[in-house]
């Protein structure tokens, strides 16, 4: 199965802050940005189409046409709990970040989870997608999504995450 991999645009966020499961704004530059996604998906039919809930996704799935896109939690970016909205400065103030920072693979966010959670459950949805009779799928995600999703796909390993974070507005063709 092939599967079309979309990062949302980028978001009106202050630097060097982290927002996971935080329904954030979207920059100005939205429509430029989308109108250079909606190019690179011109003329490829899916089979299924999903989408992250949050609506920094939902709002490119419609701009690209696909209203209908099904929305899954399963798609959501990593959820820093506790963390949410915080800059790293203050991350890196926090007795607690210290045990995160020497280990994000497999130490959750206080209240939040762990780069092998978001895993556990970007693979969960990827082995039911496998399960059915698709040929061609999109997914409107995010970074952490994509990242893990090319993990899945044996691409690379987990440790070199953060070293293949796709870009905003990007879209990945992998195999599965």
């Amino acid at each position: 199965m092939d599967i079309y991999l979309v990062r949302h645009t980028s978001v009106d966020v202050p630097p060097g802050h982290t927002y996971g499961h935080t329904d954030v704004p979207l920059r100005p530059t939205f429509e430029e940005e989308a109108s250079a996604v909606k190019a690179k998906l011109n003329g490829i039919l899916f089979d299924k189409v999903y989408t992250s809930p949050l609506s920094r996704c939902v709002r490119l799935a419609n701009y690209c046409g696909f209203p209908d896109a099904e929305q899954a939690d399963d798609l959501k970016e990593i959820d820093f709990g506790e963390w949410e909205m915080k800059s790293w400065d203050e991350l890196s103030a926090d007795p607690r970040s210290a045990d995160w920072f020497a280990d994000w693979i497999n130490t959750p966010a206080p209240q939040g989870e762990s780069m092998s959670g978001l895993y556990r459950r970007v693979s969960r949805f990827l082995d039911k997608l496998r399960a059915g009779n698709r040929e061609k799928v999109c997914l409107f995600a995010h970074g952490g999504v994509l990242t893990c999703a090319r993990i899945y796909a044996g691409l690379y390993k987990m440790e070199k995450a953060f070293d293949n974070m796709p870009e905003y507005g990007a879209v990945i063709k992998i195999r599965v």
